[in-house]
């Protein structure tokens, strides 16, 4: 017999576990979702405040910056220039979920079915969170890095400490691997292995230092340049990654540091790379819960149409002409390109079957998400399933914009040609290897000054912002202790422009 989860808008630890069941049942009973075991936390607004300043992590270790942010977010929300989020959640096992207790059970149930199996499905499937990120030991690791920066603090000073984490933070953008290179790390046990791994590096750090030459003997080394450059795997992508184990003048435990910001910056490179899909599947998922529940008589009218409205706010694109629209909301599309799989699993036409030929008509909707959810990122999901019928919907053309001509031209509309270009173009805009500037090392004058170089492969004609580029510099040669020259070169390997920065 079926019987309403709760009535009206208040709730109790009962009425969230009820809940959660109900939520279960639906979501991996007959959606065929796997997830980690969940955790849910109900918090306070100063404390998703506090969760919004730390990029949403129970712990995190102490800087500057959080309370920054926690100050500039406060002061938007107490003025009621935005609000709060309705939950947040971490990719963990088991996977927390931070629930406002402001929100009524309504929404509370709906977070759940977002957030606690939405989101946890997808951190649990999703290739590139099992590739790059430790779900099992990433709390165990903040607690770490937490108590090992406040060491640093009492021993070496704030000042001392919060200079390395100013570089390293600076360098974020470029502290992570692209594809998976090295093994991923064993979070829950770096504590453990951190002295040793500290005594192999100092070992290695000092058997390639020792044989730079002094003065006039620079000559003398060229034979053994090459393994020099062997043992520091130039080039090198991963910058944070070079300076951690290569910089000459660093303490350990300023490498350390720089290992735990490295380690944080790859644990939220895969959350880069699938927002569209993770926000779109995570906001299917609660769709279909939610109306499965109502289906069933589990939830009132009342709790539904407040579902419906908010989820309509959560899912809408802003029109061009609205005034608020920063481009694609990523939540809207991402749903609309979910449930325009579903249909064309399940009512195909003839377009579905020349565009989706692996999907169309397959008549397990379910079935082919999870197989989407596991092994695409938004740039490859995009590529592949955005249809004519969701680019039509969101009313989606190309334009040109020519830097050297006054006017616009509109490059691709509404045809068979234009699709794949709308589309290609679309997804280009997703690819981080295309939107984020490519900073490799290069080269290190290993018998000359020592003066680090670094490469900035220039895509489309776009150059380094001058100032950003040598503020950022500046942080680099302060942690390598030598001279740095940053070259922007193009795919010919001709050097556009050189910036330089010296350690202070």
């Amino acid at each position: 017999m079926n019987e309403l989860l709760f009535e009206g808008a208040d709730w109790s630890f009962d009425t969230l576990q009820r809940a959660h069941d109900a939520v279960h049942e639906i979501a991996c009973g007959e959606m065929g979702l796997t997830i980690y075991p969940n955790q849910i936390e109900v918090i306070t607004p100063e404390q998703m405040l506090d969760a919004y300043a730390a990029t949403g992590m129970p712990i995190y270790y102490p800087h500057w910056s959080h309370g920054k942010r926690f100050a500039q977010h406060e002061l938007i929300y107490r003025k009621g220039a935005a609000g709060l989020a309705y939950e947040i959640v971490i990719n963990s096992s088991p996977c927390i979920s931070y629930v406002m207790e402001g929100n009524t059970m309504a929404m509370q149930t709906l977070v759940i079915a977002h957030a606690a199996f939405g989101h946890n499905h997808f951190f649990r499937n999703n290739y590139a969170f099992r590739e790059f990120t430790d779900p099992a030991g990433i709390l165990d690791y903040l607690v770490f890095a937490r108590g090992y920066i406040s060491s640093c603090e009492e021993r070496y000073g704030v000042s001392a400490v919060e200079r390395v984490l100013d570089a390293a933070h600076a360098l974020m953008g470029q502290g992570v691997d692209s594809a998976r290179r090295r093994r991923r790390p064993d979070l829950k046990s770096e504590e453990a292995r951190q002295r040793e791994r500290r005594l192999h590096d100092e070992r290695i750090h000092n058997e390639l230092w020792r044989t730079l030459p002094k003065g006039a003997a620079a000559p003398a080394v060229r034979a053994d340049e090459a393994l020099l450059r062997s043992l520091l795997e130039l080039p090198q992508e991963n910058v944070l990654y070079f300076l951690e184990k290569n910089a000459p003048k660093l303490a350990p435990w300023q490498r350390e540091i720089l290992r735990i910001v490295r380690l944080m910056a790859q644990y939220f490179h895969p959350q880069r790379l699938t927002k569209v899909m993770n926000e779109g599947a995570a906001s299917f998922v609660h769709y279909k819960v939610t109306n499965a529940l109502h289906e069933r008589g589990r939830i009132g009218d009342g709790a539904f149409l407040e579902f419906l409205a908010s989820h309509t706010n959560v899912v809408m694109q802003p029109s061009f002409e609205s005034g608020g629209s920063g481009g694609l909301n990523p939540y809207a599309l991402g749903f609309a390109m979910m449930r325009d799989i579903e249909r064309a699993c399940l009512a195909p036409d003839d377009e579905d079957r020349l565009w989706s030929p692996d999907i169309a008509g397959c008549g397990d909707a379910m079935g082919a998400l999870r197989e989407i959810w596991a092994n695409f990122r938004d740039e490859s999901f995009i590529l592949q399933y955005l249809s004519p019928k969701v680019m039509r919907d969101f009313r989606l053309f190309c334009l040109l914009d020519d830097p050297d001509d006054p006017t616009l031209l509109v490059e691709a509309i509404h045809n068979e040609r234009g699709y794949r270009r709308i589309r290609s173009t679309l997804a280009r805009s997703y690819d981080l290897s295309y939107i984020d500037p490519q900073i490799e090392v290069a080269a290190v004058d290993l018998a000359g000054d020592r003066r680090l170089i670094l490469h900035h492969k220039v895509q489309g004609g776009a150059l380094l912002a001058e100032k950003d580029a040598r503020a950022v510099l500046r942080y680099v040669a302060a942690l390598w202790g030598y001279d740095v020259r940053l070259q922007e070169v193009d795919a010919g390997g001709r050097v556009l422009r050189e910036h330089n920065a010296a350690p202070p």
